[in-house]
């Protein structure tokens, strides 16, 4: 068998990703097979799902749950207090946004058959409503992962985070928009499907956004109400530090999800496709698109569990609705298929992935330098068992 290469670009510029090299192709009837293979791998672990997958889940409410009543009742003692209230509080939005928020809305536990975690009615601890966020992320990001013009995750609408975005002055604030972002990123998620940058450009009307707004507004009052007035009120004198202690605490959060999510998509290796290159896709180049543009971070059990396993967002992309925890047990497998079949497994600890995102932000602040094609060659694919 034989593996078309893509034209191999030799890009002048000071910064060197692992996207400008050569990614290599699969065949149709390669295609064909490395989905098939996929989806064997999933439809193992669905016939798997059971009560092992229903008691973790359950242990990770109860351990949030702690978490958010050690933090509230810590705001009662403030002179010992805070800086640990602040810290439960943290770890239980965390919790409830990545492993629990997440998983549950993208209908993971479903088969569980318990009302209280099933992706229609599940509701989380952010802006971000849970029906516009299902459409939005479930559907569009999932469905066009990083498609440049249809994944509205490529930027967010306010980023250039591919070479493919035209450049413009705008950009120059790339950083700091990137910075803006990551401080608030519940809101940026909250307010992500309005699509405001089509609404400027004229390509979106208002009329559009009548029922997402409308959601937005609901949430965003019960979120303010919730974190910045009840929970101080019911601390009576101590209201500016409990109100300190919540502001801090979505903080954090916003920090710790914008860069695991961030590190899933833009890392150096990290690809984007084009609308054209995905025209008439198969079931094999969707695994094979959603493989080359989602990214791993090694480390932990610990901060495997903290980032709701998003740090598996390969095997993520590649299988949304497995329960998360099965991720870490399907990477070795994951990483065998790719090798197989000479197709590039992006893995790196969180500062290396961090720090080439933050260097990729940097970059496309600028125009980005003519390329020069410099090959276009055709190379024996490794070896792959039938």
């Amino acid at each position: 068998m034989t593996t078309t290469v893509m034209n191999k670009i030799a890009l002048k510029n000071p910064f060197k990703f692992r996207e400008d090299e050569a990614v290599p192709t699969l065949t149709p009837e390669q295609m064909d097979a490395f989905g098939v293979e996929l989806d064997a791998i999933r439809a193992r672990v669905i016939a798997d799902l059971g009560e092992v997958d229903r008691e973790y889940l359950y242990k990770i409410v109860r351990i949030q749950r702690r978490c958010e009543i050690a933090g509230r009742a810590l705001f009662y003692l403030p002179v010992i207090g805070w800086l640990p209230a602040v810290a439960a509080l943290s770890v239980s939005k965390i919790l409830d946004n990545m492993e629990i928020g997440h998983n549950v809305m993208h209908g993971q536990y479903d088969w569980l058959g318990d009302p209280d975690y099933n992706s229609r009615v599940f509701d989380w601890d952010t802006m971000a409503p849970a029906e516009n966020w299902k459409y939005g992320h479930n559907y569009m990001h999932h469905t066009y992962t990083n498609i440049v013009g249809k994944d509205r995750d490529v930027g967010y609408g306010i980023l250039r985070m591919a070479e493919d975005q035209p450049w413009r002055p705008y950009y120059l604030g790339n950083a700091a928009y990137a910075f803006g972002l990551m401080m608030l990123f519940e809101w940026g998620v909250g307010v992500h499907d309005l699509e405001v940058d089509e609404l400027v450009a004229g390509r979106r009307t208002w009329a559009e956004n009548r029922d997402i707004g409308a959601r937005i507004w609901k949430k965003v009052k019960k979120q303010v109400t919730k974190d910045y007035i009840m929970w101080p009120l019911l601390t009576g004198p101590l209201f500016p530090l409990t109100f300190a202690g919540n502001f801090t605490a979505n903080i954090v959060r916003n920090i710790w999800t914008f860069n695991i999510i961030f590190c899933g998509h833009f890392p150096a290796g990290a690809q984007t496709f084009t609308i054209e290159e995905c025209e008439n896709e198969t079931r094999g180049h969707w695994y094979y698109r959603q493989l080359l543009g989602s990214a791993n971070i090694s480390g932990s059990k610990l901060m495997h569990v903290m980032s709701g396993n998003l740090s598996h967002q390969i095997e993520h992309h590649l299988f949304p609705d497995l329960p998360a925890r099965r991720y870490p047990e399907i990477a070795a497998e994951i990483r065998e298929i790719c090798e197989r079949y000479d197709l590039p497994y992006n893995s790196g600890p969180l500062h290396r992935q961090l720090g080439s995102v933050f260097a990729k932000i940097v970059r496309l602040s600028f125009p980005t330098p003519r390329r020069k094609v410099t090959a276009v060659t055709e190379v024996t694919a490794a070896p792959m068992a039938a």
